[in-house]
C-alpha cells in the first residue's frame, strides 16, 4: 500500500485540506503529522482512501465525507463525522458535543466519552460510544443506531423520529418520545457481531445488561391522537 505524509504543522486547514485531496488521487493511505487540533481536516473528503490523523482533531473532522477511513489517534473538537453519507471516522480518544451530527450513512466509533446531543438529528448509519455520553443524546435522530457502551445522560431520545439507540450503562433521563424497550434477541445478534469489530470485546452478561430507547410514536408532533403510532 502506497503512503503518504503530510506535515500540517503551521498550516491553515484549507492547505491541509487541498494537499489531503491531491493525495488521495494518488496514495491509498495518507498520514497527517502534527495536527494540533486543526478544525475541518478531511472536510468532503470523497476518495476511499486511508487517512490517519497522528495526533487530536478540532472541530468538524471528517465532515461531509464519503468512502474514506479516517483514524485519530487522540481526540476530537466538536462534529466529527458531521454529515458524512459513507466511510469511517474512528477516534481513539474522547469527542465534544454533536459526534455523527446528521450522518446518512457510514460510522462513527469514540472510544471514550463524547459530548451532548450525540447523533443529533442522524438519518441512518452507526455510531458507537465506547464511555459515556451527554445530554440530549439522539436528539430529532431519524433513523441508524446509536450504541453507548456507559452512561447516557439526560433527556436521551429528545423528539426521536426513527432508530435506536443501546446503552449498556444506565439512563438517567428520557426526553419526549422516548421509551425503554428490552433488546430482541436480533438486537444482541447485531451488536456481538459489530462490537468486536472495533475493539469493543465484552461478555455475555456485559449484552446482557443493554437497553434500547425507541420513539413512543412515530408522529410525535400531531397530538394525542399519534401517540400510539
Amino acid at each position: 500500500m502506497s503512503e503518504f505524509v503530510i506535515n500540517a504543522e503551521h498550516q491553515p486547514p484549507r492547505d491541509i485540506n487541498r494537499a489531503i485531496r491531491k493525495a488521495a488521487t494518488e496514495y491509498d493511505k495518507i498520514t497527517i503529522k502534527n495536527p494540533n487540533a486543526t478544525h475541518y481536516l478531511a472536510a468532503g473528503l470523497v476518495d476511499p482512501v486511508e487517512l490517519v490523523i497522528d495526533g487530536s482533531a478540532g472541530y468538524f473532522a471528517g465532515t461531509m465525507i464519503h468512502g474514506a477511513k479516517i483514524h485519530i489517534t487522540e481526540n476530537a473538537g466538536w462534529f466529527p463525522g458531521d454529515n458524512m453519507t459513507e466511510g469511517e471516522v474512528i477516534i481513539d480518544g474522547s469527542a465534544g458535543d454533536g459526534v455523527g451530527q446528521g450522518i446518512y450513512g457510514g460510522t462513527v466509533v469514540v472510544k471514550r466519552d463524547v459530548g451532548s446531543r450525540t447523533g443529533e438529528i442522524m438519518k441512518n448509519g452507526t455510531i458507537i460510544v465506547g464511555g459515556n455520553s451527554g445530554f440530549m443524546s439522539g436528539l430529532f435522530m431519524m433513523g441508524g443506531r446509536i450504541i453507548i457502551l456507559g452512561n447516557i445522560s439526560e433527556d436521551a431520545g429528545e423528539s426521536i423520529i426513527r432508530g435506536a439507540i443501546y446503552v449498556r450503562g444506565s439512563i438517567k433521563s428520557l426526553g419526549k418520545n422516548a421509551k425503554v424497550e428490552e433488546l430482541e434477541p436480533e438486537d444482541k445478534k447485531e451488536l456481538k457481531e459489530l462490537l468486536p469489530e472495533y475493539g469493543f470485546n465484552l461478555d455475555e452478561k456485559e449484552y446482557d445488561s443493554f437497553k434500547k430507547i425507541v420513539p413512543r410514536s412515530n408522529r410525535p408532533f400531531y397530538g394525542k391522537e399519534s401517540e400510539e403510532g
